[in-house]
Order: structure tokens, then C-alpha cells, then sequence
């Protein structure tokens, strides 16, 4: 029951908040998300063998797919997201790109063959699905042997010295930037997301429990944005 509650909480913010998501994002993120994100799609192409499918979940509006897509025009790329909303929105800017497409479906039951993709990534996403073991589970299952499984997200710092103006900004300066009074409520559901998400080392320490191998870590923002990979 509350993992469909939680389902059903998160396809309801999204579907709200999907037109002003990407303007809110760089709001949120003082425009440092670019960058944030490029760390994924950097090591991403560069640990994929050309010509080869890689597998974007909860790709949201489609950010990520879409600048692995235009960095690598040999790889085929996909993102699956359950929200119609965002979809809409990442066909919206997909402009006619060949090697890029998106679907709607569920993280934790991708539809999808086993080992189908060299890779796949999940970004600022997994914090928002009801179970986090399953979804990455599913990644590993669709994943070919050998490649590589990443996940961008926000944690809250390890840092006692940062955690507490962590707090304050995404607690009280966050929703009001994010989602103005219009949408604050939704924006508060990313700061408890967040609060209740694993710490860096417990998702490390999953990673580890599916059998994944060479996991490790890149902090950005004394903590609060973490790449995570490791290899099937």
C-alpha cells in the first residue's frame, strides 16, 4: 500500500510540474545542474563502446538522453519515464534526432529483454521510485554483461559542517524558487524525497548487494549531488 501511494504521489507532482520542470531545475540549482549532469554523460560516452543502446530511466524531459544522444550520434539512445507529461515535453525537444527516442513505462518492471543495453543511467529519479533495490535490480537485468549501471541523485551531506545550511536552503528557499506558491507543495515532496533517500554509502553498499563490481562514487556540492556507477 505505501508503495503505491508513493507511486502515485510522485506521478501526480509530475504531471503538475511538468511545463516550468527544466526552468525550475536551474532555479533550484543556482544553474549548476549542467554541469551536474555533463559529469554523467561524460563518463557515460566515454565508457561506451561505439555503436551500442544505452537505457536513460525516469529520463523525466529527457535532459540526459538527449545530451548523450548529441555527444555520441553512433549510440541509440532510449528513455523511459512513467509520467506522460514530462514525455511530452522530451518529445517536445527531441527535434527530429534519429538516435533518440522515448517511451512511458515503469522503472520497476522495465519492458524490456534481458541484457538489451551496454548501459543505463538513472538521474535525480531513483529518490522517487517506491522501491529503490527493485529499479536498480531491473537496470542490472537489461544490462549486458560488462557494462556499466549510474545513478545522479541528490543526497543529503555526510558533512555535519554542510547538512545544516543543506537543510535550510532545501527545506524553506527551495520550494518557494522551485515551484513559487503556485507549486511549493510539489517542490516540498523533492526536499522529503531527498530526506528519506539512502545515504551515499548505503546506495554504494547496494550496489555492491546486486553483485555489481568497481563501484564507486564522484561528489559534487560537498555531497549533495553524488554520481554513483558500478559494472554488471
Amino acid at each position: 500500500m505505501a508503495e503505491h501511494s508513493k507511486e502515485q504521489r510522485v506521478y501526480s507532482v509530475f504531471e503538475s510540474i511538468s511545463e516550468g520542470y527544466d526552468r525550475a531545475n536551474n532555479r533550484i540549482s543556482l544553474g549548476l545542474q549542467n554541469s551536474w549532469k555533463k559529469a554523467l554523460t561524460d563518463r557515460l560516452t566515454a565508457d561506451t563502446p561505439r555503436g551500442t543502446d544505452i537505457l536513460d530511466v525516469c529520463c523525466g524531459t529527457g535532459d540526459i538522453a538527449l545530451k548523450m544522444a548529441d555527444a555520441r550520434r553512433d549510440l541509440k539512445v532510449t528513455g523511459i519515464d512513467f509520467s506522460p507529461a514530462m514525455l511530452e515535453v522530451a518529445e517536445s525537444k527531441r527535434c527530429g534526432r534519429r538516435n533518440v527516442r522515448f517511451t512511458q513505462g515503469n522503472a520497476m518492471k522495465l519492458p524490456y529483454r534481458d541484457d538489451s543495453f551496454t548501459a543505463a543511467c538513472i538521474s535525480f529519479g531513483l529518490r522517487n521510485t517506491a522501491d529503490y533495490e527493485q529499479v536498480l535490480r531491473e537496470m542490472k537485468r537489461v544490462v549486458r554483461p560488462g557494462g556499466y549501471i549510474y545513478c545522479l541523485d541528490s543526497f543529503v551531506p555526510d558533512s555535519p559542517v554542510v547538512r545544516p545550511f543543506y537543510n535550510i536552503y532545501f527545506r524553506f528557499i527551495m520550494p518557494m524558487l522551485g515551484g513559487g506558491r503556485k507549486y511549493k507543495k510539489e517542490y516540498m515532496w523533492l526536499y522529503e524525497s531527498t530526506q528519506k533517500f539512502l545515504h551515499r554509502g548505503e546506495l554504494e553498499n547496494l550496489y555492491r548487494r546486486l553483485g555489481l563490481r568497481a563501484v564507486n562514487h564522484k561528489n559534487r556540492m560537498c555531497g549533495a549531488c553524488v554520481l554513483v556507477w558500478g559494472q554488471k
